[in-house]
């Protein structure tokens, strides 16, 4: 069996500061422990995106300090609050695929994880930029007859939410991508700051919450605001066996208190 853990909407902050009234930095702290706790077993941990609030150097460097107390191996990927040049500097330029993403793979226990950098800079949306598909079709034809799992920073669909409009742009040829594979067992992703599953084009997916605020998902209900929470802070643990995938979103964070100030439905 493969055991891996996904973080996500880390918007850790300079030190001192605050994201939204939330110490990001004390609840990424929090992640960090529970993992080490629970799930020492874990092969990795993918940090899947917005690991900063504003992309700044700072907050990167700050980062950098903090996984250095995660037990286990990790890999980064980027959202829409990061800064790719930024990110680069801090963490190396080794960290940048031939897409020139922050892109990755792992090979491990019959299965291909595949990780993807979805910033599309200058909007909240995130894109699969032509390049970025041609290598993941590279990959997954490389991966023919075993299991794939892909996690990146975007929801891949609209969910029925105000956060619809910032999801991933023209997800189309890339869940075609997904599909001519054939065996494509989960899409995991963070950015809505909310707990889903579903199936897109065939491709089933899950949502975590994350390392953030949580969103009220306010179905059906005004596209304006979405009413926001302080918690609970969730990360997704993965289990996948020769003939399933599950994922289990796990709170490592229980509080779920309303913020008086709430989220535009339009940004997270």
């Amino acid at each position: 069996m493969l055991k891996f853990v996904v973080i996500s909407d880390l918007h850790l902050v300079p030190r001192g500061a605050l994201s939204l009234g939330i110490d990001t930095a004390e609840r990424l702290e929090k992640a960090i422990e529970h993992v080490n706790t629970h799930h020492s077993d874990a092969a990795f941990c993918i940090f899947a995106g917005d690991l900063t609030d504003d992309g700044d150097r700072p907050s990167y460097e700050r980062l950098s300090r903090k996984l250095a107390h995660i037990a286990m191996p990790f890999y980064l990927t980027l959202g829409n609050h990061d800064d790719r040049p930024t990110f680069l500097e801090v963490f190396g330029p080794g960290l940048a695929a031939p897409t020139g993403c922050i892109d990755d793979l792992i090979d491990a226990e019959g299965y291909r994880v595949i990780i993807l950098d979805t910033l599309h800079e200058g909007t909240d949306g995130g894109v699969i930029t032509p390049e970025q598909l041609g290598w993941l079709e590279e990959r997954l034809g490389e991966a023919k007859g075993r299991p794939v799992i892909v996690v990146l920073h975007h929801s891949i669909c609209e969910m029925g939410v105000p956060t619809d409009s910032i999801s991933m742009e023209n997800p189309g040829p890339f869940l075609a991508a997904l599909r001519a594979h054939g065996d494509v067992r989960q899409v995991i992703s963070g950015h809505v700051h909310m707990s889903s599953s579903g199936v897109a084009g065939g491709v089933p997916f899950t949502t975590i919450g994350g390392n953030h605020f949580c969103l009220f998902p306010q179905l059906g209900g005004p596209e304006v605001r979405m009413p926001r929470y302080d918690g609970p802070g969730q990360i997704g643990v993965v289990l996948a066996w020769p003939d399933r995938v599950v994922v289990h979103q796990e709170n490592f964070f229980d509080r779920h208190i309303l913020q008086e100030d709430n989220a535009p439905g339009g940004s997270t």
